[in-house]
């Protein structure tokens, strides 16, 4: 297994209470162990089977405990060692800062399964995030909002293909929105360091591991999406 994945589990190990952790100590501690965790998944391991002790197979917005869930994805939201992407078939995966090394290495490698097919909004939005490092996708010029009529479809496409980062909130007039950032930017603002990543190979091999260690004999077609 390579040095990574066991660094972030050592991690883990130290950072284990001595007492019953309550429930955002536990998906923490998880999200540690694992490196990586699922939002939700009706097999795989995830934020909302560790919150409630089973996978929930319908949308947890109608789980009698939806609040509390809703809750702790916003404090998990803004932890400084939690990175939110879409990593594992195109879903919302939590990531320990123990492995955003590999995650930037292959984030920025730029290699044609992120670029190859890319419509043309996504490349024009992609070339926006490029030249400004952070876009707001309500604060388009008009020139351009017309090149990207559907900023949130093009928004999705970058981020399955992991090109940019994205963080959801709610501006000042309350309207849900998302934001763009190029990763070098996000890691700056991340305190994450560039410095002596690994190879976009060996990085996805790191992630491949954690996913079969996800899987643990579950019947599961969940991919990554270079795969």
């Amino acid at each position: 297994m390579p040095r990574l994945v066991l660094r972030c589990a050592a991690t883990a190990a130290q950072a284990m209470p001595a007492t019953t952790p309550n429930p955002f100590q536990k998906v923490l501690s998880e999200i540690a162990s694992r490196g990586i965790l699922l939002e939700s998944d009706p097999a795989l391991p995830s934020v909302v089977s560790a919150i409630i002790g089973k996978p929930v197979r319908a949308s947890w917005w109608g789980h009698p405990r939806g609040h509390e869930i809703h809750e702790l994805l916003g404090r998990l939201a803004q932890h400084s060692d939690i990175a939110i992407v879409k990593l594992i078939s195109g879903k919302t995966t939590y990531v320990h800062r123990d492995l955003w090394p590999p995650l930037l290495a292959i984030a920025t490698a730029r290699e044609p399964w992120q670029l190859n097919k890319l419509s043309n909004p996504a490349r024009r939005l992609l070339q926006l995030v490029d030249d400004q490092a952070e876009v707001r996708c309500d604060h388009f010029p008009p020139a351009l909002a017309r090149l990207i009529p559907k900023p949130g479809d093009a928004a999705r496409e970058l981020e399955r293909r992991l090109l940019v980062y994205s963080e959801q909130f709610h501006t000042e007039d309350g309207y849900h929105t998302r934001r763009l950032l190029t990763w070098s930017h996000w890691a700056r603002r991340a305190n994450c360091s560039r410095e002596n990543l690994p190879s976009p190979h060996d990085a996805r091999s790191a992630f491949e591991q954690l996913l079969h260690a996800l899987h643990d004999k579950r019947k599961s077609k969940a991919r990554l999406p270079w795969t």
